[in-house]
């Protein structure tokens, strides 16, 4: 019968048992379940990927053509249609969206966690508040207040109504209550000014954070739809996700077309998260509620 010991050495070169660890039921069982979700999670990917390399099925005489390994579904999509466009068109503002919103979102962020100023906890809740609301419910106002400001049918227009984000500031003030204040205070003795203690001490070290909400930001209007999709009607101003869904009423049948582009969107979302995972959790774990 297997013993269930571990032998160690200790500092004075004797060797004694201890237990070994053993896998909790309720560990194993979320672990299971953890193994369970990933491989449901990854299999539509990996479908997409393999039917976009792949010929649609015909039938030929009567008998079904199988679907061979090819490149062109991807060639198609960037000589028929201005796909190239589309992605530029998503990257620039998405990128635009994500550089201004942590600027303004930090400076934001750092002033209602450090600076004392009268309404600041009211401001703060008004913000958090805004949270609550779907993004449906602000449609139709903010279409209305983009066509009295002419920003529509522009990048004006897909890139201002989606600077501001709550959940920004708030994951920002979060994280700033976590930082000493003994560095700002002496900062501040050494006569720096709030601005200079917000750009020299604060932003340094907040890269974690920023980094996290930065690949947010970007994966969050690199997807977005349904702004787009209202305040354009321009093909010029068109981006990736209107575009995969262009494909849809031109090539309803041509699945091997839609796959193609829809894999061609992802793989920048998943360099990012890949690339930059470990942030992103250890953002989550720095941050906190405070």
């Amino acid at each position: 019968m297997a013993s269930d010991t571990t032998a160690v050495r200790t500092a004075g070169g004797r060797a004694r048992t201890r237990p070994a660890r053993r896998l909790r039921p309720g560990r194993a069982g979320l672990t299971l379940l953890a193994v369970v979700v990933s491989v449901i999670s990854v299999l539509p990917v990996l479908y997409m990927v393999s039917a976009a390399f792949k010929t649609r099925s015909t039938v030929t005489d009567g008998s079904l053509v199988p679907k061979e390994f090819t490149v062109q579904n991807f060639v198609y999509v960037f000589t028929e249609v201005p796909f190239a466009r589309y992605l530029w068109n998503s990257f620039f503002t998405s990128a635009v969206i994500t550089i201004v919103a942590l600027f303004f979102h930090s400076m934001a962020a750092y002033a209602l966690a450090r600076l004392r100023f009268p309404g600041r906890e009211k401001i703060f809740a008004s913000i958090f508040a805004t949270l609550l609301v779907t993004a449906p419910v602000v449609l139709i106002p903010l279409f209305m207040v983009a066509r009295e400001l002419h920003l529509l049918n522009s990048y004006q227009g897909l890139i201002v109504p989606a600077i501001f984000n709550a959940f920004g500031i708030f994951l920002l003030r979060q994280f700033y209550l976590g930082l000493p204040k003994e560095l700002e205070e002496a900062a501040i003795i050494d006569g720096c000014g709030h601005w200079r203690v917000y750009w020299n001490i604060v932003l340094p070290m907040s890269r974690p954070i920023l980094s996290a909400l930065a690949i947010f930001f970007f994966l969050a209007n690199w997807n977005a739809f349904v702004w787009p999709l209202v305040a354009t009607n321009d093909d010029s101003l068109t981006v990736v996700q209107l575009g995969i869904a262009s494909f849809q009423t031109q090539y309803s049948s041509n699945w091997n077309y839609i796959l193609a582009a829809a894999t061609v969107a992802a793989i920048p979302m998943l360099i990012l998260f890949f690339a930059f995972q470990r942030q992103i959790v250890e953002s989550i774990k720095t941050s906190g509620l405070k």
